[in-house]
């Protein structure tokens, strides 16, 4: 088995009690998932489009039988032994379908870098070492082949001893193809378990995959609890899948005589007694089956075995939205449009697995073989597992849509919430065609006449349903960002101009008089209006949240403007955004921070629901406070490579007063009536602090929480402004609340689990490599913030990705771009400062076709060398192009 390649950080692990928590998600984009647990077990059975956390797969676990010459045989379950408490949720024990009262594995090892999770399982009487490597295909830009509904587990036995070992592998699997008993709580649902019957399991063997397809004739082809699945043993391009004993149904009796049965059978010889007839589980029952493959081991000798488990549950209802136009509306997903069941996905992963094995640990092997901080590539890498959770969805017009996050039994927040997905980035740097199609959503489909963008997407999309709400004036300002951020990392133009009437009005809907919130109805470049935010509540009066995200979307509109020739629009915007910053400087900056001006604009009426009893200004306000989202549009805009829209010392002192006001290192003394996401030793960022004093009674209402996302977001600004140490303090601590004892380090919760917000955790890439990229300057950069004497880390565009390498004196740079994956073309390419003087420079590349080299011209500017060709290069899949910079 080729493991992922050991990198040179530091790699968590983790082992005994902190494996109680851990359960990493492996699947495709928009395809649901199964969570490999801390002990190698298979948890959170996730397959039915729609979350259900908890939903352990009955009967479905692997087992090992060994026997030595002499020694009595011993069967074993695959899994290390369970954790306290020994209790469920009735007081009772173990439930009986998951054969816990069996044998297992003294220990395991946990080691996940995402999408890998490799997990060594030990135990003083095995013989063996044992190790398990599962992972889904994870391909940056490649969509299809990383929207697969499958997961993948490579197991790997090795004789440690002196003697040879009879051995045997067995995988047992349930049937998951049931129905759902399903209960309505308002717009919600929930899950009750399942209605079991009619399930059946066939034989299906081809020369590289050999297994079991599941399906269940009984249940509607059009209902939600519709599909198949699919387990195989998968050969490889050398050898064909293994010989493997299969069972299509257990032994059919009372109680657990099923189960048990197996045992008996299994642990007698090793072997299981075939049954390949076709069995129609009876109502009320389900239907389960094996795969049982005999080897032997000479003393170190190993072996390996694939098992591959896939799903096609077609049908997607929509139970989130309560409107009667969309309410129980059948979408259907983005794969259905590819395979038409479980056993094509299956042959389609078989015969490609080397393939998309390889191109999924070339992109493990360039982000993890970094310099960048553990902490960092820990939490960036997690965090991508987000989307390919249930938080998203990919329906069969191949656009991506997605809730904030998801609860138990049914998503959170739907859908595609601009305020909460302005924060994300890993998306859009990692398959930027899927975040693209979220623009089309946001410009074309929900921005009307007037410019309003409605910030929540009803499904299916049609003409006349919409989310019936006021504006978010921080998620409509924050998309105008992202579209720039798009056609920057696309350089697709047809794409910018479909936008661009829609970027115009949502824009210009800030001042239109069909605005009732008048944001900013006296056109000065500051809101003053009533301005929706992700708080859930609304802010009254000038403030930096919202005025800096309004400044980058004015800068970003007046750049697209000029690229379009619409020039007096440009100058428009451009005029705009320098009154706005101009005033809101002169407003808002208190000598360390920017704070909140509360008023009420001219004809703005406050609801009584907003009428504080103890404040004289509307409830929910910040005014002096110190708001760790005071320059999330800073932080915007320089993720999307617009640069400081804000005078820049005072960002610095901003951030550097967010950091010493909010962040605490301790939780213990800090009393919190609202939701409580950290606490007690632990450290955290406040969402908002009074420093100066000034509480409001009734303040803003998540004031006191700690977000992933926004410790991220200002982790990022931090390191920006050049306070890295400060910035990787944060993450530190936040991924130290992920330790598999408090909390699962590959599910960072919110208002619901695997939160997307959290995917801002991908911006500390972008900061401490100082990357930047305009693809219709075909330009690229990088100025690390940490170790730039011997730097190394992924880089992505639209169109490539690959590795950025740095060896850097006090006289000289020499600085290697490789592409591992697409293509790359550029005219420029800037570096950090080499000297304070001029600059000899050499370049050599390394290309896969035939290409003559243009002459190049070195400028410096700004503590930036800009290298400039003649004439574009580009490099391919295992280009290389090296320059070596030094001081004249």
């Amino acid at each position: 088995m080729p493991s992922p390649k050991l990198t040179s950080h530091k790699v968590r692990s983790f082992t005994g009690a902190a494996l109680h928590q851990i359960a990493m998600p492996i699947g495709g984009i928009g395809t649901g998932t199964v969570s490999i647990g801390g002990r190698g077990h298979l948890t959170d059975l996730e397959i039915y489009n729609r979350p259900w956390k908890g939903n352990t797969p009955r009967n479905t676990f692997f087992a090992l039988w060994f026997r030595q010459r002499g020694k009595p045989a011993v069967t074993k379950v695959l899994e290390r032994e369970f954790l306290p408490p020994f209790t469920d949720l009735m007081g009772g024990g173990f439930e009986q379908n998951h054969a816990a009262g069996a044998p297992r594995m003294r220990e395991a090892i946990f080691i996940g870098e995402y999408p890998f999770a490799r997990i060594e399982l030990r135990d003083p009487d095995v013989p063996l070492r044992v190790e398990l490597e599962t992972f889904n295909p994870f391909i940056p830009l490649n969509d299809d082949d990383s929207s697969i509904p499958c997961i993948l587990l490579k197991w790997r036995f090795t004789n440690t001893g002196n003697k040879a070992v009879e051995a045997s592998f067995l995988t047992a699997f349930s049937n998951p193809i049931n129905r759902l008993k399903l209960g309505e709580d308002g717009w919600q649902s929930s899950i009750n378990g399942y209605d079991p019957g009619g399930s059946t399991n066939s034989v299906h063997a081809s020369a590289n995959l050999r297994g079991i397809a599941m399906a269940n004739p009984s249940i509607d082809p059009a209902s939600e609890f519709a599909g198949t699945a699919y387990v195989g043993l998968v050969g490889t391009d050398e050898q064909p899948a293994p010989a493997a004993d299969l069972q299509t149904r257990w032994y059919q009796g009372g109680w657990w005589d099923g189960l048990q049965m197996l045992w008996n059978d299994f642990s007698d010889d090793g072997r299981v007694e075939e049954r390949l007839d076709a069995f129609a589980a009876p109502a009320g029952r389900f239907n389960e089956c094996t795969l049982c493959a005999p080897f032997t081991l000479k003393p170190g000798e190993s072996r390996e075995f694939t098992v591959l488990f896939t799903w096609h549950l077609p049908n997607v209802r929509n139970y989130w939205n309560p409107g009667e136009s969309v309410h129980n509306a059948m979408l259907r997903n983005w794969y259905a449009t590819r395979w038409n069941d479980a056993q094509e996905v299956a042959q389609y992963v078989a015969d490609h697995l080397d393939r998309l094995d390889a191109e999924t640990r070339r992109w493990h092997d360039t982000f993890f073989n970094s310099t960048l901080p553990s902490a960092v590539l820990d939490a960036a890498s997690s965090q991508a597992s987000i989307m390919r959770t249930t938080t998203c969805l990919r329906l069969d017009d191949g656009r991506l849509y997605a809730f904030e996050g998801c609860h138990c039994a049914g998503g959170c927040c739907p859908m595609n919430c601009s305020h909460v997905w302005n924060y994300e980035q890993s998306l859009a740097f990692l398959f930027p065609g899927l975040e693209r199609s979220m623009r089309l959503t946001d410009f074309i489909h929900n921005t009307n006449a007037d410019g309003k963008m409605v910030f929540r997407t009803l499904l299916p999309l049609s003409s006349d349903a919409f989310w019936s709400f006021e504006a978010a004036a921080d998620g409509q300002m924050g998309t105008i960002l992202k579209a720039y951020r798009e056609w920057q990392l696309s350089g697709d133009d047809e794409f910018l101009r479909a936008l661009w009437p829609g970027v115009k009005r949502t824009l210009e809907y800030a001042w239109h008089n069909a605005n009732p919130h008048a944001w900013d109805r006296d056109k000065d470049g500051v809101m003053e209006g009533r301005q929706h935010n992700t708080y859930d509540i609304e802010y009254f009066g000038p403030n930096s949240m919202m005025g800096a995200l309004y400044l980058g979307a004015l800068r970003a509109a007046s750049l697209m403007a000029q690229y379009l020739g619409e020039s007096d629009k440009a100058a428009e915007y451009q005029s705009l955004y320098e009154s706005g910053r101009s005033r809101l400087e002169s407003m808002l900056w208190n000598g360390e921070y920017y704070v909140q001006k509360i008023q009420v604009a001219d004809l703005l009426i406050v609801p009584e629901s907003l009428q504080s009893p103890l404040d004289p200004f509307p409830k929910y306000q910040y005014g002096p406070g110190c708001l760790s989202d005071q320059l999330l549009g800073q932080w915007l805009s320089h993720a999307v490579g617009i640069g400081h829209v804000l005078d820049p010392r005072h960002t610095k002192r901003a951030m550097q007063s967010v950091y010493k006001y909010n962040w605490r290192a301790g939780l213990r003394h800090i009393a919190n009536m609202q939701r409580v996401y950290a606490l007690n030793d632990e450290a955290g960022l406040a969402i908002v602090t009074w420093p100066k004093g000034g509480r409001p009674q009734l303040p803003s209402v998540y004031a006191d929480e700690v977000w992933t996302g926004i410790e991220y977001q200002v982790a990022a600004g931090l390191i920006y402004e050049g306070e890295v140490d400060a910035g990787l303090s944060i993450v530190e601590g936040v991924r130290a609340r992920h330790d598999g004892v408090r909390r699962n380090p590959w599910n960072e919760f919110e208002c619901g689990n695997h939160y997307a917000r959290a995917m801002s955790s991908w911006s500390l890439v972008l900061a401490l490599s100082g990357y930047h990229y305009s693809a219709p300057e075909q330009r690229i950069g990088f100025a690390p913030k940490v170790n730039a004497a011997n730097f190394r880390c992924f880089w992505s565009t639209g169109s490539g990705w690959g590795e950025y390498a740095q060896r850097a004196t006090a006289s000289s740079l020499k600085a290697t771009l490789r592409v591992a994956h697409g293509e790359l073309t550029l005219r420029q390419v800037d570096l950090g400062a080499t000297s304070k003087g001029a600059v000899k420079l050499q370049y050599a590349t390394q290309l896969s076709a035939d290409a003559e080299q243009p002459d190049v011209d070195v400028k410096q500017t700004r503590g930036v060398t800009a290298i400039l060709f003649s004439a574009p290069i580009t490099l391919r899949a295992g280009d290389e192009l090296e320059i070596t910079a030094r001081s004249a």
